[in-house]
């Protein structure tokens, strides 16, 4: 019986790992990997202490961290995917039963999730082999790389706004590609961030490929009823929706409309009592290493004063 299961090796879940730690909360860590969606990253400059870091450095320091507080306190299974949470039955209190896809269950008093989100990846030819030589995921993560450099962001929702206004403070130029006719993002939004004179924007078109040889050097794409072009960009910046890794979790918390984990944004709560959440699998507003280590600490030291003083 653990007093706390985490589910996530990412920078949440690490943090949570090192603050069950100190306080001696009998702990099981449960992951696929360290590092999160950032492992991909060739130069992170925004995690907090650090001036640049490579995101598989990151996964590394987040492990070792982890491990050096350990000692018979901390359990870590690596390598290892959690596929259900319930509710032990005949049980007074609530104590969870986790189950993996090493058929192993186990059980815990408290349940931190911390399992991150993935991106929706851009179907384009080209797309996949420039993935990190000029397409990325994460703007926060990359997007200092490309000053003084024109660019592209995919999306119409706020995140690829707020992505694009990011970009505009050292870019060249930052020109935004939807799909559809009409954005999605909200009005205010679409209009203050096009408004920019650095910004341009394509409506109804059809990525058709990525192109470059070593690195993105430009995008092939095709309006509406309309002839084949291209569109010279040293980076492309996707912000086409998330897909949360909550699917284990959808029986026994509050999911909202984009199957993210439903939470108290003051202590990381989730729907059911014992269960906490942090980080990208959550419906908080912001998503980004150092918020989702903030709110797993908060989470632990909510889950703490359920265990013993509340």
């Amino acid at each position: 019986m653990y007093d706390l299961i985490i589910i996530g090796g990412g920078p949440g879940g690490a943090a949570g790992a090192v603050y069950a730690a100190r306080k001696q909360l009998k702990t099981l860590l449960i992951t696929s990997d360290f590092g999160g969606q950032s492992v991909v990253s060739t130069d992170i400059q925004n995690w907090i202490g650090t001036t640049n870091i490579s995101g598989q450095e990151l996964a590394d320091n987040l492990k070792k961290h982890v491990l050096a507080y350990a000692n018979d306190v901390v359990t870590v299974k690596e390598g290892v995917i959690v596929t259900s949470i319930k509710k032990s039955p005949d049980q007074t209190v609530n104590i969870f039963d986790v189950t993996t896809d090493q058929n192993e269950t186990y059980q815990a008093k408290t349940v931190l999730i911390s399992s991150g989100s993935g991106h929706r990846r851009l179907e384009a030819l080209g797309a996949d082999r420039l993935e990190h030589k000029g397409l990325t995921y994460c703007a926060s993560c990359d997007g200092p790389l490309f000053t003084d450099m024109d660019v592209a962001v995919i999306g119409g929702g706020n995140s690829a706004f707020e992505t694009a206004a990011q970009l505009l403070a050292y870019t060249k130029s930052v020109t935004l590609i939807h799909r559809n006719q009409n954005y999605r993002a909200d009005p205010i939004t679409v209009k203050k961030v096009l408004s920019h004179p650095k910004m341009h924007d394509l409506l109804n078109v059809d990525i058709l490929e990525i192109k470059g040889d070593k690195f993105v050097d430009g995008i092939v794409y095709k309006e509406k009823n309309s002839e084949t072009k291209e569109l010279k960009v040293a980076g492309i910046f996707v912000e086409i929706g998330q897909i949360p890794n909550t699917a284990f979790a959808k029986d026994i918390v509050d999911l909202d409309e984009y199957n993210r984990i439903k939470i108290d944004p003051w202590t990381g709560k989730s729907s059911t009592p014992g269960i906490w959440a942090a980080g990208d699998c959550t419906n908080i507003l912001y998503h980004q290493n150092n918020i989702a280590t903030g709110d797993a600490v908060k989470a632990v030291e909510d889950l703490y004063l359920y265990l013993h003083a509340k």
